[in-house]
C-alpha cells in the first residue's frame, strides 16, 4: 500500500517543516470530523455526506476498521469453511460416505482475495472519497472544543466532532507473555499455514469461535478460561451444550484455571503454567482475553471530556461533549459491530437536528457463531432473578424439536425463554442450534416489543422450521413444563 504510505509520510514532513521553521499548524474548515473511519465511523460519514455536509475523516489504520478486515467478517469466513467441513464429515448416515481433504491454503486464499482485499483499504478509501469525504491519514488529536490536528494540520469543525477510535487487543498481564511469539486475531487470520498445535487463552466468543475452526482444520487446540464455563456471559445450559459439542470434536476446555506464566523453549514450543499447578504446551498461542480501549494521545482533555474512566462518557443522545460524540466501543456500552452502528445512527440524527431517540441498551442481540450457533437477547435467568422477577422459565431441546428431529445431525441445541410472570412478558431468550442466530430475530422483536406470551403463544409458526421451535417451547411452557426434553424423543411423542 505505497500510495497510503507516501500520503502519511507527506504529513509527517509537513509536520517536521512546522516545527522546524516554528509555523504553526495549517488550518481547514469542515463541517463535520470523524476520527476514526473504522466500521461505525465510515457508516456514520457516509450518512453524513448523502445529507450534503463537509466530512473531514481521519483514520491511522484501514478505513472500514476492525470488523471488515480482523474480525467479522474474516472469522465468519472461517466458520463457514470449517462447518462445511464439518457437515461433509457428518454425511455419513444420511446420504453415505464423503470423502474430504481440507487445506487451509484455501481458506487463507480466499481470505486474501475476497474478504479482507489482502488488508488493502484502497477500495473502502476511494468509496469515500467519491462520495465527497476528505481521507486525511494518521492518528488524530483533539486540540480545543471543536478542533482535530493531525499530520502538521489542524482541522475545525463547524458542526461537530464524532469519536470513533474504536478499541484494541486486551493483552493480559502473565508473566512472561510478552517474551512469547503469542498470536492475536490478527496473526490468526492472516495465518497462511496452522500449526499442529495451539493453546487459545480465553473462552469467549472469540476463543470459542477461533478453536472451533482451527480444531476442524486439525489442529490439537485446547482452550483456558479462568471462569467455571466457557461463554460465561451466556446460560449456563448453553455453555453446556457448546462444551459438550467441543468434546465431541477433540478439543481441549480447561475451565477454572487461569495462566500464572507463559515461556518458550528454544524449539518455539510455547508453554502456560497454571495456578492449578498444571501446565499446557503448544507450538501456538491465541490470545483471545477480549479488547480494550485506547483514550491515550486522542487529547480529550482539551474538548473537556472527562478521562477518568477507561471508556468515554456519553448520554443517551451520544453527546461526550459540546458538539462532541463518540460511538463505538470508546463508549464501553458493548464491544459489538450491532451497538456501534446503533449508536452511530442516533448520533448522525442528533447532528443533523432531525428527530432524535434515546439510546436504548436493555435488548441487546448477540450471537457467537460456534457451531452450535449460540443467540441470546434481553436477561439470562440469573438477572432476571436478581432484578427481582418471578419468573418462568422454558427450556426446549432442539432435538426434540420437529426441525431439529429431521436435521438429525449437529443438531445439540436447545431454546430457552424467560418470561416475567407478573406481567407475562418474555424478558430474555436464548437460542442454541442450527441456525441460532437466525431464530434470534423473532425472539429479539418479542423481547424488544415486550410482546405477550399469550400473544406468541397464539401465533402461527412455519412448519417445520427451526423457528418454529420457539412456538413449541411455548406450546410446552402452555402445558407448565419448564424442563429440557428428552433429546432421545421425537417431537411426535414428548410431552
Amino acid at each position: 500500500m505505497p500510495l497510503f504510505m507516501d500520503r502519511h509520510e507527506a504529513q509527517e514532513q509537513n509536520t517536521s517543516r512546522c516545527l522546524k521553521t516554528g509555523e504553526g499548524p495549517m488550518s481547514e474548515t469542515t463541517d463535520v470530523i470523524v476520527l476514526g473511519v473504522g466500521t461505525c465511523g465510515e457508516d456514520a460519514a457516509l450518512r453524513l455526506l448523502d445529507a450534503g455536509l463537509e466530512v473531514t475523516g481521519i483514520e491511522a489504520r484501514l478505513v472500514g476498521g476492525e470488523c471488515a478486515y480482523w474480525a467479522c467478517l474474516p472469522t465468519k469466513s472461517m466458520v463457514r469453511s470449517a462447518n462445511l467441513l464439518e457437515e461433509a464429515r457428518r454425511a455419513d448416515g444420511l446420504i453415505g460416505k464423503v470423502s474430504v481433504e481440507p487445506d487451509w491454503s484455501v481458506v487463507a486464499a480466499r481470505l486474501r482475495a475476497e474478504v479482507t482485499g489482502d488488508w488493502n483499504d484502497a477500495p473502502a478509501a476511494a468509496r469515500f472519497e467519491a462520495k465527497g469525504g476528505r481521507l486525511v491519514r494518521g492518528r488524530g488529536e483533539i486540540t480545543g472544543p471543536r478542533t482535530v490536528a493531525v499530520g502538521g494540520v489542524e482541522f475545525e469543525a463547524r458542526r461537530g466532532i464524532i469519536i470513533a477510535t474504536g478499541s484494541i487487543a486486551a493483552i493480559p498481564p502473565i508473566p512472561g507473555l510478552h517474551e512469547v511469539d503469542y498470536w492475536t486475531t490478527r496473526e490468526a487470520i492472516s495465518a497462511e499455514q496452522l500449526p499442529v498445535s495451539m493453546i487459545v487463552l480465553g473462552g469467549g466468543p472469540v476463543g470459542c469461535e477461533l478453536g472451533q475452526v482451527f480444531a476442524r482444520f486439525g489442529v490439537d487446540v485446547t482452550i483456558i478460561e479462568g471462569s467455571e464455563r466457557l461463554l460465561r456471559s451466556e446460560e449456563p445450559e448453553a455453555s453446556a451444550v457448546v462444551m459438550d459439542a467441543f468434546a465431541d470434536e477433540g478439543i481441549d476446555v480447561l475451565t477454572g484455571v487461569h495462566a500464572t506464566s507463559a515461556r518458550s523453549d528454544p524449539s518455539g514450543e510455547i508453554s502456560i503454567s497454571l495456578d492449578n499447578g498444571g501446565e499446557v504446551r503448544a507450538e501456538r498461542l491465541l490470545v483471545a482475553t477480549g479488547r480494550r480501549v485506547e483514550l491515550a494521545g486522542l487529547g480529550l482533555e482539551s474538548a473537556g471530556i472527562d478521562t477518568s474512566g477507561p471508556v468515554i462518557p456519553v448520554d443517551e443522545h451520544l453527546r461526550a461533549g459540546d458538539r462532541i460524540w463518540a460511538i463505538g466501543d470508546v463508549t464501553g456500552k458493548g464491544m459489538l459491530t450491532q451497538v456501534a452502528l446503533y449508536q452511530g445512527n442516533i448520533a448522525v440524527a442528533d447532528i443533523l437536528e432531525n428527530e432524535t431517540f434515546n439510546s436504548d441498551y436493555t435488548v441487546i442481540p448477540h450471537a457467537t457463531f460456534t457451531d452450535p450457533e449460540v443467540g441470546s437477547v434481553g436477561m439470562t435467568e440469573a438477572q432476571a432473578v436478581a432484578a427481582g422477577m418471578d419468573v418462568d422459565v422454558v427450556v426446549k431441546d432442539v432435538q426434540a424439536t420437529f426441525r431439529g428431529w429431521l436435521h438429525r445431525t449437529g443438531n445439540k441445541g436447545l431454546i430457552k425463554l424467560v418470561a416475567d410472570r407478573k406481567t407475562g412478558i418474555l424478558v430474555g431468550a436464548s437460542s442454541v442450534g442450527p441456525h441460532g442466530a437466525e431464530v434470534l430475530g423473532m425472539l429479539t422483536v418479542a423481547v424488544r416489543t415486550a410482546a405477550p406470551l399469550d400473544e406468541l403463544v397464539n401465533m402461527i409458526y412455519a412448519f417445520p422450521s427451526f423457528f418454529g421451535g420457539v412456538g413449541e417451547a411455548l406450546g410446552a411452557y402452555g402445558r407448565g413444563l419448564t424442563r429440557v426434553l428428552d433429546p432421545e424423543s421425537t417431537p411426535m411423542f414428548d410431552d
